[in-house]
C-alpha cells in the first residue's frame, strides 16, 4: 500500500535538533514527533526517549535518535553520537518529564535571522563534564535512513520493515533499536599503540599530554589536539545548504574582485594586499541581506541532502505537503521561479567556508604574472595572450594535483592540524553561533569578543599605521645613540637585529604568521635557531668581517658592490639582456650581507634537513600510507564509511586500527602521525569523495599544457626542465607540507630552484624565471589547496563541491588578472618605470628581474663554484642532512625526550624569512605565543579555548581593515601629505634607518679578492 502523505525521515537528511526549540510552537517538531522523555543514565550508559504512539511514529520508529555523549559516560561514537533506544509505549516517570520542560524553558528568544538558517544547531548541552579537555559541543541530532534507494528498494517502500533494512551501500550499518550499545573507541588499539607511552601519573601541567588514557578512561571522540577541539566542533549539519546560486554567487564576485584588486596593487610602490579574512568578513552582511531581499514566508520548505537540494520532496512552512495548486509549475511566473532558484538555502557557515576558500585559492596575484611584466617590460619579450592564459592556468591548478593526490598524508591524519585554518573555523564560529558558556569568568560571547576586538585593532592601527609610526619602529634605545653604528647594528628594527623587542604594531608581531596560532613547541624552535645564528654568529662574523661583511649593513635584503652600495644588475648586461662576461670583471663582484649569507647557508641545510628528518621520523607512515594509495589507484575502494563493529564484551572498537590514536597529545606525535584518523575526517566519508583519477587527469593535462608552453614559445626551456622543476617540487611536497601542517611554518623552493636552474641551464634568465614559477609556485599552491582541503573537511564541505568550486575560483580568478594586467600594461603611462604615474613602478617584479640577472645569468657558480667567495655555504647541505640524525638516535626511543621536539627542519628553514624579516619580528612573535600558547593555555585553557583563536582572528581582522581603511581612504587620496612631526620622524634619524655599515669603503677605494 502507498505510504501516507507524511514528510520523509531520511538518514542523508541528518539534521541537529536543538534541544531547545523541543517545543508545541516549533512547526518542526510539531511535523516529525514530539519528545516526552529523555532518560539519561550515568549507570547503564543507556539514554531512553519515548515517543507517542501515531501515524508519524509508524513512519520514523525506526530511526534513531543520537545524543552527543559526554565523557562523563565513557563514551564515544563514530559520528560524535549515541544511539538511543526508542520506545512507543505511554508509559514514562515523571522525572522524566522535568528534562523535556527545562529543555523548553531555556529557549532563548528574539533570535537573529540568521539563526533560522540552522533550525537545529544546538545552542546548550545536554550534559556537562567536568574535564575542560573533553568535548566541545555535544548536541542531539535526528538520523534515519538515506533516501538514494534502488528501483528495488522503492517498491517496497511501503513495508516499514523493508524499508528499515534497506540503505545506501556505502550507508553505515544503523545499530539495532533493541539493543542499545554504547559505541566508544578502544582506548589501546594495537596498531597505534607506542611502547613507553605516558602513564596516568604524568604532571597535569605537562604541555606534551592533553588527554591522559588509562585502563577505564576513554578518550571522547574528538581531536586529539586541544588546539582542533577548541575552534571545530565534532558535528556535522547534513541539511545546510551549500551547493546554491548565493554560494556560487558570491564565490565568483569575491575571485574577480580580489584577484583584480591584488594584482592592481602589486604593481605599486606601496602596495597594500587584500587578504582573503577580508573576504571572510564582507561576505557574511550580504549573505544575510541575500536572505532579507528574497526570502519570504510563503516560500516552499526546502530539504537539502550532502549540500544539494532535493527536488522529490517539497513542503509548506507548517509541514504539510504542497498541494497541486501551491506545487511549483512552469506557468508560475518566471519572476518568482527566479526569486526562488536564488533564494535556495539560507545563509549558513558551510556557505560562508565556500566563500572564504574561493577567496583564499584567487587573492593572492599568480606569480606567473610576475613572470609576464618581466618578459614584457624588462626582457621585451612580448609573447601574446594565449601564451599568457597557458602559463597562469598550468601554474596555479597543478598544485591542486599535489594536494588532491597527497590527501592520504596531509589532509586526512589527525595529526596535520594546518593551525592557520583554525582562525578562519573561530571565525565562522564566532560569527554564525551563539553559544556562550562561561570560561574562566568571562561570559562575552565569542562573537561579541570579536567584534570589540576587531573594531579595537583598526581603531589603534591608526597610531602605528599612521598618526605615530614610531610606535611600530619603537627601537628607543638606538633614539638616544642615533649615530652609533653598533648600537643600530645590535638593536635596531630597520637593517638591525632587534635585540629589544618591544613594538606596538600587530603587523610587526604577526609578519612571520600570528603567534596565536603557531605551537609553542615550534616557537621555541625557531626561537633557539634565532639565539644561535642571528644573535651569536651573525655578530660574530659581522665584526670579524668574515666574507668582507662588515663593510656592508648587518642586515638588508639588497645585495651589494665592492663599493658598498647596493648592486646595478645594468651594468653586466648588454643591450639585449645578456650577460656581459668583460663587464662583469670590470664592475665588481656580487657581495652579501652577513645576514644574507646566514639565510643562504640555513635555506640549504633546510632543504636537506626536510628530507633528513621526515625519512627519520616519518618514512614508514610515507610508505604505508602510499601503499594504500596505490591500492585506491588500482582498485576501486570499499565503502566510504567503515562502521564500527562490537566486540563479546559489548564495547564498540574500530574495524580499522587508523580510526583512533590511543596516546593522545596537544601536539602531533611522531610515530603513526599519519595514520590516526580523527571524528572529522570520519565523518567526511558520509560524502562521495573525489575519485583519485580526477586528480591525476588534473595533474597531467596541465603538465602537457606546461610542456607545450616551453617548446612552442621561446623561453629557452626544454620540456625536460619542466619536469625537473615539477619533480622538485612533486619529491618535496609532502615533507614541507608536514612541517607547515603541524608548525604552520612553511619552507620555501624559491632559492633552491633558481640555482638549480642556474646551474643546469646557465645564461637563460628567462627560463630561469619559468622554472622556478613551475618548481616553486606549483608546490606553494598545493600547500595553499591541501590546507583549504584540510578547512572543507574542519567544516564538512563535500569534497566534490569542493574540487569544483576551487578549480573554478582559480581559473576564473587567473582570468581576471590576466586581463586586468594587459590593461594596465596598454594604459597606464610609464608603468614599470621610474617615471611611471602614482608609483607604479612594478617593485616586486623588478626584485625578481634582478634576482632572474643574478642566477640565471651570472650564475651559481660563481657566488658557490671553485673557489667562490661564498663556496664555504655548499657545506650547509652536508650540515642539514647530518644534524637530524644526531638528534634521532638519542630520541627514537625515548617518547619523553625533550629531543623529540626539536625540528630543524623548522629551525632552519623559518629563519630565511631574515632578511627581510628582522630579529624583532621573530622576538616578539616568540614572546607572544609563549604567554598565550603556554602560560595562559596552561593556567587559563578554558578562556584559551574559547576566545584564543577568535582574538588571533580579531586582531588579524582588524589590521587588515585598518591598512584598508588607512590607505584608500587617506593616504591614497593624498590627505596626510606633508604631515609631520616627533613621532613620525624619530625613528628614521639614525643608523638603523639609513643601515650604516660598520666599516666604510675609503673614497675611490674596493673592498673583496683581488683575484677572480
Amino acid at each position: 500500500m502507498p505510504p501516507k502523505k507524511t514528510k520523509p525521515f531520511s538518514v542523508s537528511d541528518t539534521r541537529f535538533v536543538d534541544p531547545t526549540s523541543i517545543s508545541s510552537s516549533s512547526p518542526a517538531t510539531d511535523n516529525y514527533y514530539e519528545l516526552h522523555e529523555i532518560n539519561p543514565n550515568p549507570d547503564d550508559g543507556v539514554h531512553k526517549a519515548t515517543f507517542p504512539s501515531s501515524t508519524h511514529h509508524q513512519n520514523m520508529s525506526r530511526a534513531p535518535l543520537l545524543v552527543r555523549s559526554s565523557p562523563g559516560l565513557g563514551t564515544s561514537s563514530s559520528y560524535g553520537g549515541l544511539p538511543l533506544s526508542l520506545s512507543s509505549s505511554p508509559e514514562s516517570s515523571t522525572d522524566d518529564r522535568d528534562v523535556t520542560s527545562h529543555l523548553q524553558r531555556t529557549k532563548k528568544r528574539g533570535e537573529s535571522k540568521l539563526r533560522h538558517s540552522e533550525p537545529f544547531q544546538s545552542k546548550t548541552s545536554l550534559h556537562r563534564s567536568n574535564h575542560d579537555d573533553s568535548i566541545l559541543d555535544e548536541s542531539i541530532y535526528t538520523s534515519s535512513r538515506s533516501r538514494r534507494r534502488s528501483n528495488k528498494d522503492q517498491s517496497n517502500s511501503g513495508s516499514s520493515s523493508s524499508s528499515s533494512n534497506t540503505t545506501r551501500d556505502d550507508a553505515p550499518e544503523e545499530p539495532s533499536l533493541e539493543s542499545p550499545t554504547v559505541e566508544r573507541p578502544n582506548s589501546s588499539s594495537d596498531s597505534s599503540h607506542v611502547e613507553g607511552s605516558d602513564d596516568e601519573g604524568s604532571h597535569e601541567h605537562d604541555d606534551l599530554n592533553d588527554i591522559k588514557s588509562n585502563g577505564n578512561a576513554h578518550p571522547p571522540d574528538n581531536s586529539p589536539y586541544s588546539q582542533v577541539r577548541a575552534s571545530v566542533p565534532a558535528t556535522d549539519d547534513l541539511s545546510l545548504s551549500i551547493n546554491t546560486p548565493r554560494m556560487w554567487t558570491l564565490s565568483i564576485f569575491f575571485a574577480i574582485l580580489g584577484s583584480s584588486t591584488n594584482l592592481f596593487f602589486s604593481l605599486r610602490y606601496p602596495s597594500v594586499s587584500i587578504t582573503p579574512i577580508i573576504a571572510l568578513l564582507l561576505v557574511h552582511p550580504l549573505g544575510l541581506l541575500w536572505d532579507q531581499a528574497l526570502k519570504r514566508s510563503s516560500d516552499p520548505v526546502e530539504t537539502f541532502v550532502n549540500g544539494a537540494i532535493q527536488h522529490n520532496h517539497i513542503y509548506l512552512n507548517d509541514g504539510r505537503p504542497n498541494s497541486a495548486s501551491q506545487t511549483l509549475h512552469p506557468k508560475d511566473s518566471w519572476r518568482r521561479r527566479l526569486r526562488l532558484w536564488l533564494a535556495r538555502g539560507r545563509w549558513n557557515e558551510k556557505e560562508h567556508c565556500c566563500v572564504y576558500i574561493s577567496s583564499n585559492v584567487s587573492f593572492g596575484f599568480a606569480f606567473a604574472t610576475d613572470v609576464i611584466v618581466e618578459q614584457t617590460k624588462f626582457y621585451h619579450q612580448d609573447l601574446g595572450v594565449v601564451y599568457q592564459i597557458l602559463l597562469t592556468l598550468s601554474t596555479q591548478i597543478l598544485g591542486y594535483a599535489l594536494a588532491g593526490l597527497t590527501r592520504q598524508y596531509l589532509v586526512r591524519p589527525s595529526g596535520m592540524i594546518w593551525p592557520s585554518t583554525l582562525v578562519s573555523t573561530a571565525m565562522f564560529t564566532a560569527l554564525h553561533k551563539d553559544e556562550n558558556k562561561p570560561a574562566d569568568g568571562w561570559t562575552i560571547s565569542p562573537s561579541k569578543f570579536f567584534v570589540r576586538v576587531c573594531c579595537g585593532s583598526a581603531a589603534f592601527y591608526f597610531l602605528p599605521g599612521l598618526l605615530f609610526p614610531a610606535l611600530s619602529y619603537f627601537s628607543v634605545i638606538t633614539w638616544f645613540a642615533p649615530k652609533n653604528v653598533v648600537v643600530a647594528n645590535l638593536f635596531g628594527i630597520a637593517s638591525g637585529l632587534g635585540l629589544f623587542p618591544v613594538t606596538f604594531d600587530w603587523a610587526q608581531v604577526a609578519y612571520i604568521g600570528s603567534p596565536l596560532v603557531t605551537p609553542f613547541w615550534a616557537a621555541l624552535n625557531i626561537l633557539g635557531g634565532l639565539f644561535m645564528v642571528m644573535w651569536i654568529m651573525a655578530p660574530l662574523m659581522y665584526y670579524a668581517n668574515v666574507m668582507f661583511s662588515a663593510y656592508m649593513p648587518i642586515l638588508s635584503a639588497a645585495v651589494f658592490d665592492n663599493k658598498g652600495k647596493p648592486y646595478d644588475v645594468s651594468k653586466i648586461l648588454t643591450d639585449t639582456f645578456v650577460f656581459d662576461q668583460e663587464a662583469y670583471e670590470n664592475y665588481s663582484r656580487v657581495f652579501l650581507p652577513i645576514t644574507y649569507v646566514l639565510s643562504y647557508a640555513l635555506q640549504f641545510a633546510a632543504l636537506t634537513a626536510l628530507i633528513s628528518h621526515t625519512a627519520l621520523w616519518h618514512g614508514k607512515d610515507i610508505l604505508r600510507q602510499w601503499r594504500r594509495s596505490w591500492a585506491e589507484i588500482r582498485r576501486n575502494p570499499g565503502t566510504d564509511y567503515e562502521p564500527l563493529s562490537a566486540d563479546s564484551d559489548g564495547i564498540v572498537r574500530p574495524s580499522s586500527p587508523r580510526l583512533y590514536r590511543a596516546s593522545t597529545t596537544s601536539e602531533p606525535e611522531l610515530e603513526n602521525l599519519l595514520n590516526a584518523e580523527d571524528v572529522h575526517n570520519r565523518l567526511m566519508r558520509r560524502y562521495d569523495d573525489v575519485p583519485i583519477m580526477w586528480y591525476l587527469l588534473t595533474g597531467l593535462s596541465m603538465t602537457a599544457i606546461g610542456i607545450f608552453v616551453v617548446e612552442y614559445y621561446p623561453v629557452h626551456l626544454p620540456w625536460y626542465g619542466l619536469i625537473l622543476a615539477l619533480s622538485i617540487g612533486a619529491i618535496l611536497f609532502i615533507p614541507i607540507g608536514i612541517v607547515m601542517a603541524i608548525t604552520n611554518q612553511q619552507s620555501s623552493l624559491y632559492l633552491i630552484c633558481q640555482l638549480i636552474c642556474g646551474a643546469v641551464f646557465p645564461g637563460r634568465p628567462v627560463a630561469n624565471m619559468v622554472f622556478t614559477t613551475y618548481g616553486y609556485i606549483t608546490s606553494t599552491q598545493g600547500l595553499k589547496f591541501s590546507s583549504d582541503l584540510k578547512l572543507g573537511q574542519y567544516m564538512k564541505i563535500p569534497p566534490r563541491i569542493l574540487f569544483n568550486l576551487q578549480l573554478s575560483a582559480t581559473i576564473i580568478s587567473s582570468l581576471t588578472q590576466i586581463g586586468v594586467l594587459n590593461w594596465m600594461l596598454a594604459f597606464i603611462p610609464g608603468i614599470c618605470t621610474p617615471q611611471a604615474i602614482n608609483g607604479f613602478t612594478c617593485p616586486i617584479a623588478r626584485v625578481h628581474f634582478n634576482g632572474s640577472i643574478l642566477w640565471g645569468v651570472v650564475g651559481p657558480a660563481r657566488f658557490f663554484g671553485p673557489g667562490a667567495l661564498y663556496r664555504p655555504l655548499v657545506w650547509a647541505f652536508l650540515v642539514g642532512a647530518i644534524a637530524p640524525v644526531i638528534i634521532w638516535l638519542p630520541a627514537r626511543n625515548s617518547r619523553k625526550s625533550i629531543l623529540r621536539k626539536v625540528n630543524l627542519a623548522v629551525v632552519f628553514g623559518s629563519l630565511s624569512w631574515i632578511p627581510p624579516a628582522t630579529g624583532l619580528n621573530f622576538s616578539i612573535w616568540a614572546i607572544v605565543c609563549y604567554v598565550f600558547n603556554y602560560e595562559i593555555k596552561n593556567r587559563r585553557r578554558a578562556w584559551w579555548r574559547k576566545y584564543n583563536m577568535t582574538l588571533s582572528a580579531a586582531l588579524d581582522s582588524g589590521l587588515a581593515i585598518g591598512v584598508v581603511i588607512i590607505f584608500f581612504g587617506i593616504v591614497f587620496p593624498g590627505w596626510m601629505g606633508g604631515f609631520k612631526w616627533w613621532g613620525t620622524e624619530v625613528y628614521k634619524q639614525g643608523c638603523d634607518w639609513k643601515a650604516c655599515p660598520y666599516k666604510t669603503v675609503p673614497e675611490g677605494d674596493t673592498f673583496g679578492p683581488h683575484k677572480w
